[in-house]
């Protein structure tokens, strides 16, 4: 028995429109990843499982650089009393050997003079190793032993001086500290610049000291996986700035916008506004550069990941000319102002160059309506007072008989340019 047919045709039943309907692109919820790099230019990475913990007693200088200022003052603080324990120690011994501690001996040669316990001969290492010499203690030439005690002595605490002074300087002059002046917006911003779809974010230095040789480089870190299913959890891919600062070489004088063109060769050419929303990408950004003042090459770091990432902005103008003198307010360092961006990715702008011709046109129109909205509004303050004028002027008419105003309307659907005149 043969089915019967149904008296809808099937591409008005429920399957055929159904399939006919445009389907609405699924994106996937955002795993909340952690950050690689913070907003202050630390690295969020942690190092477990080192086995080979005495390569760092190998560089012993930059280890006591690295560490924080309670740990360096906690070394030096014992390095310097072991220092005096221990030849407070030695001259101890030379006393004993010589017999200088013999309270039977009063007359005789000694090695070092008044020494006579080891709390004494503690004091003797004190004056030797920082030179204090009060002059009651004091070695003599009747004993070559001690002689070669004060060398040593003297060696060891000119090396131990000179550690600590080469590392609190180190650590007081190093870089990061130059870094702090050096800033980041807190948004970076995507929009058409020169017909193109282009990544910015804006840099500054609040010092008046430059920067010499200052270099950007810009990394995504990503998560991804190659077509061989390996995982790769950290992914860096570089970055190409704008032409206009070649070779990335910057003069930073002023707060300046770090562009990327967004093409066939960037990692954001496949991302809509919607897509970059649901993306796990995290932009880097890596300012280094030779401080003018110290010679000492700087480097500051921060990042930004997508919810950072404000599409269809632009960075407002800081720089005024002012007297003269250009100014610049950082307070509007940050402020971006919101402008007609297409909402599709770079390739398909490139795929189908009438959507930003569109998108500028709708801009313009909406900029010309804006416009027309403000001269309306003026033209009826305008005529308020015209008005409020005329009625006044009409009162005094009445009582002293001089003649009418002539008021006049403009015709806004003639563009302004037709004007009837009534007496």
């Amino acid at each position: 028995m043969l089915a019967r047919k149904s008296i809808i045709p099937e591409e008005f039943g429920l399957p055929g429109l159904a399939s006919r309907m445009p389907r609405k692109p699924v994106f996937r919820d955002r795993v909340n990843k952690a950050r690689f790099i913070a907003k202050n230019g630390s690295c969020n990475l942690a190092h477990k499982n080192i086995r080979e913990q005495g390569r760092f007693l190998q560089d012993v200088f930059t280890t006591l650089v690295d560490l924080k200022w309670r740990f360096t003052l906690v070394i030096f603080s014992t390095t310097f009393v072991s220092s005096w324990l221990l030849f407070a120690m030695s001259w101890w011994l030379v006393a004993f050997a010589h017999g200088d501690l013999d309270p039977v001996r009063h007359n005789g040669t000694h090695c070092v003079t008044d020494v006579k316990s080891f709390t004494s001969a503690f004091l003797f290492s004190i004056e030797v190793q920082v030179t204090i010499g009060f002059g009651g203690r004091m070695i003599t030439e009747h004993c070559p032993t001690a002689i070669t005690v004060l060398i040593m002595q003297n060696i060891v605490g000119l090396i131990i001086n000179a550690v600590m002074l080469g590392c609190i300087f180190m650590k007081t002059a190093q870089s990061n500290r130059r870094a702090e002046t050096l800033i980041f917006s807190r948004h970076a911003v995507i929009a058409v610049r020169n017909n193109c779809l282009c990544f910015m974010i804006r840099i500054g230095d609040l010092r008046k000291s430059m920067i010499i040789g200052a270099t950007v480089r810009l990394q995504v870190v990503r998560k991804t996986t190659t077509p061989e299913g390996e995982v790769i959890p950290i992914h860096q891919i570089d970055v190409q700035t704008e032409t206009v600062v070649a070779n990335n070489n910057l003069f930073l004088l002023a707060p300046l916008v770090i562009c990327h063109v967004i093409d066939k060769h960037s990692p954001l050419y496949d991302l809509s506004a919607m897509e970059l929303q649901c993306s796990d990408l995290e932009v880097i950004v890596i300012l280094e550069g030779v401080v003018e003042t110290t010679g000492i090459t700087t480097q500051a770091r921060t990042s930004y990941i997508s919810e950072e990432i404000q599409w269809g902005h632009r960075f407002g103008p800081i720089v005024t000319e002012e007297d003269g003198v250009y100014s610049v307010d950082y307070s509007k360092f940050g402020n971006t102002v919101k402008v007609t961006t297409p909402r599709c990715s770079a390739r398909e702008l490139d795929e189908k160059p009438s959507i930003l011709i569109q998108t500028l046109q709708k801009s313009e129109l909406s900029h010309q309506n804006s416009l027309r909205k403000r001269n309306s509004m003026r033209r009826n303050n305008s005529m308020r007072k015209g008005a409020a004028a005329g009625g006044s002027g009409g009162l005094r008419r009445n009582n002293s008989g001089i003649a009418s105003t002539k008021v006049q309307f403009f015709s806004p659907g003639d563009g302004g340019q037709s004007m009837n005149a009534v007496t």
